[in-house]
């Protein structure tokens, strides 16, 4: 009697992991479920810049309810988070810091830039302000306002849930290589060699 593979060779399992399947019915309802758990438990990084914070802060709080969206937990340890909510103007010391903090979260990872401020500098257009979080890391949904309510972030999120379950995101990192293409020159303690933090 002959074998009937269901869902793919068990050897391109064992060397490959997940991605040794097969696309089938099986699987493709699994990625489906995986999708729909990432978009359903998005824990966001403790990162507050300025007065966009605020109106992040109001956003957790009792009134607007995110733990409805599953993501009331704010995480103080970006090992812990998976979506870093850019909330106020960057400015150029704060830069390398934002970056390091991305690159400690776990994958996959997702990123909201809030307010005009982090989107694009808004009014501080000058050296000292990062004219655009986008330089720094790569921003899957932007949050316009000045400052946005709390109304815009949670659009914002569920835009971004929205484009975590459909695959897009997914699909635009491996596309892209991931991450922002851009090298940030951080001097190290003793200013003489400079560090680069690339993308990820």
């Amino acid at each position: 009697m002959a074998r009937i593979p269901l869902i793919g060779d068990v050897s391109h399992v064992m060397s490959d992991g997940l991605e040794g399947l097969e696309h089938n019915f099986v699987t493709s309802r699994i990625e489906d479920l995986v999708k729909w758990s990432r978009a359903r438990s998005c824990w966001p990084a403790t990162f507050g810049l300025a007065c966009c914070a605020l109106e992040m802060m109001a956003t957790g709080a009792a009134h607007y309810d995110l733990a409805r969206y599953g993501m009331e937990v704010f995480r103080a340890s970006p090992r812990q988070a998976d979506l870093m909510i850019v909330a106020g103007r960057v400015s150029q010391k704060m830069a390398p810091i934002l970056r390091q903090i991305y690159d400690q979260m776990m994958e996959p990872k997702w990123v909201i830039s809030m307010g005009v401020c982090a989107s694009s500098g808004g009014m501080f257009n000058n050296y000292a302000i990062v004219q655009g979080v986008d330089q720094v890391v790569p921003v899957d949904v932007y949050a316009p306002g000045c400052p946005p309510g709390p109304e815009t972030l949670m659009h914002a999120i569920l835009t971004l849930h929205d484009n975590i379950q459909n695959g897009e995101l997914t699909r635009r990192r491996t596309e892209s290589n991931g991450g922002a293409g851009i090298q940030l020159q951080v001097p190290d303690v003793q200013g003489e060699q400079p560090v680069e933090l690339g993308s990820r």
